[in-house]
């Protein structure tokens, strides 16, 4: 049969074990849906109201472009080396730690500013969050401080989104965040697909590939290089 939603959502559901807590991340390259995915998921395991899921996405640790400038490495903003990949970690062994009473912040990534924002996703401890949600392009990279992210997640998922969709959709959302055709173009080809074929090779660490009919309709926000 093939893999549904609600598949996806009994799987989700089924992580946390023995009253912990358990992350699961969605990884895929830019434009795949995981963003859509990850909120959709925590949407529906919450119910009416409920905290029992939390979304805490990788984007919130971008550096900050002042910082990208000083790198030299603004003009490739989105790749891995353009992100604090080494705090990613450590947040996620402070949310897997889950010590009694204590909320976990984890940063948020403003759209408009384009600029992670410190302190904004709280998450409280278990049963408030018994699972953790995480998305971003390179949760499965088998190098550096990224070997230390993908260690720290119970299950990891990768968006499998047709190619063609994918770039039309991609491109689509850098319109309506405000580029122009030919600008989004531009900026798919230079910074979006070299990354989404670094993203594409981790594809083979993944405890699950959802293939393109299982993930919910849309395609994130405008300005989410996800």
């Amino acid at each position: 049969m093939p893999l549904t939603f609600d598949d996806l959502l009994a799987r989700a559901r089924a992580l946390p074990r023995d009253g912990g807590r358990a992350i699961l991340g969605i990884a895929g390259s830019p434009g795949a849906g995981k963003t859509t995915l990850a909120e959709r998921l925590v949407r529906e395991l919450n119910g009416a109201g409920g905290a029992w899921a939390a979304h805490v996405p990788m984007d919130g640790f971008h550096l900050a472009d002042a910082e990208l400038d000083r790198l030299g490495r603004r003009d490739r903003k989105g790749a891995p080396d353009t992100f604090d990949a080494a705090g990613y970690a450590a947040l996620l062994r402070r949310l897997r730690a889950d010590d009694p009473g204590e909320v976990v912040y984890a940063p948020g990534f403003e759209r408009v500013l384009e600029q992670p924002i410190a302190g904004v996703v709280p998450v409280g401890p278990a049963p408030a969050a018994r699972l953790v949600v995480t998305e971003g392009n390179y949760l499965l990279l088998d190098d550096g401080a990224w070997r230390r992210v993908w260690r720290a997640l119970d299950e990891v998922w990768f968006c499998d989104l047709d190619e063609a969709e994918r770039v039309r959709r991609l491109t689509a959302r850098h319109v309506e965040f405000g580029k122009s055709p030919e600008q989004a173009a531009a900026w798919v080809r230079r910074s979006d697909e070299p990354n989404a074929r670094l993203v594409a090779a981790s594809r083979g660490r993944a405890d699950l590939v959802v293939p393109g009919a299982a993930l919910p309709r849309g395609g994130g926000r405008p300005g989410d290089r996800r």
